[in-house]
């Protein structure tokens, strides 16, 4: 029975009880005792509607078409040819050296 009280009167102390809560729990036997479920509050939030999820709608390109260049078909037979060479590029690092590739089609 001190546990209780001692609880109870941290509790009031503390702001978490209201105050008629510490008179009746002092006063009540422990066999009157019956616990009571909280009723449910409602609060501004829960008495909120919930929105429905807005659907993004979704286009399908009606022609397919490549994403490299030239978007042309090069035709049969034909050869991709490439030049690399290294070339000086100026960075606030220092200048490097990197690679450049150039690449065409060409009849096979």
């Amino acid at each position: 029975m001190k546990r209780i009280v001692t609880v109870a009167i941290w509790a009031a102390f503390a702001g978490l009880l209201p105050p008629g809560t510490m008179a009746q729990a002092q006063t009540a036997s422990p066999e009157l005792r019956v616990a009571t479920a909280p009723k449910a509050v409602v609060t501004d939030v829960s008495a909120q509607r919930r929105r429905p999820l807005r659907r993004v709608p979704i286009y399908r390109q009606e022609e397919w078409a490549p994403d490299v260049y030239p978007r042309y078909n090069p035709g049969p037979n034909a050869v991709r040819d490439c030049t690399a060479h290294y070339v000086q590029e100026y960075r606030p690092s220092g200048t490097v050296i990197t690679p450049r590739m150039n690449c065409w089609w060409r009849p096979g």
